[in-house]
């Protein structure tokens, strides 16, 4: 699949630099995309998001909050209509993530921890990257991972982040940090969780 990406980057290197592609922000400011997966408006993950906008827009950044569990978006089809370098062949809300997020430096995944992973909300839109993908993982984005479960057991969190650590490795995202929000099972636990905190500063560091 790599190669393939390869093999789209270097017919337009014509017209594109690879050097061109990449993003150093040594301070400056970020424009930030979030994409929150969860069900719930105003339920936890969601809340931990509200605080790394918060500290991120305080410390200069532009942050875009897309609500992909609300938008009209459709399972990827597996149909290679796209060939990796689109276009997908559903017209749908993915079009507007795709656009935020190709003329983004920063994404940042929130989702509710469903039995170990990530929410499907959010699955189906990092699934239908593929008909971006050679794209996206040329500009070497930063990333974040914001996510909140009910439980506070030691093994509620590894799988999720596993898994996100290798969707970095292989997009070529640079991982700026993680919430990971255990005992946060209503707004309420979250609200009075040290978590909320640790959002805020994450937005705020960078």
């Amino acid at each position: 699949m790599l190669t393939q990406c390869q093999n789209i980057f270097a017919s337009q290197a014509g017209l594109v630099s690879l050097a061109a592609l990449y993003f150093i922000n040594g301070g400056q400011q970020m424009k930030i995309v979030i994409i929150k997966g969860s069900p719930h408006k105003n339920g936890s993950s969601n809340m931990l998001a509200e605080q790394f906008a918060k500290g991120a827009q305080e410390a200069g950044h532009t942050v875009i909050e897309m609500d992909a569990a609300h938008r009209n978006i459709h399972p990827c089809l597996g149909c290679e209509h796209c060939g990796m370098d689109g276009p997908c062949a559903q017209k749908d809300d993915m079009g507007e993530i795709r656009d935020a997020l190709l003329s983004a430096d920063m994404a940042v995944f929130v989702t509710p921890v469903y039995y170990f992973g990530m929410s499907a909300q959010l699955k189906m839109v990092i699934d239908r990257f593929y008909s971006f993908t050679c794209k996206l993982s040329g500009k070497h984005m930063k990333t974040a991972l914001i996510a909140a479960a009910w439980d506070s057991n030691a093994d509620v969190m590894p799988y999720l982040v596993e898994h996100y650590k290798k969707l970095c490795r292989y997009m070529n995202f640079t991982d700026c940090g993680q919430i990971l929000g255990t005992g946060c099972g209503t707004p309420s636990m979250t609200k009075n969780s040290r978590h909320m905190i640790d959002a805020y500063q994450l937005g705020k560091s960078l």
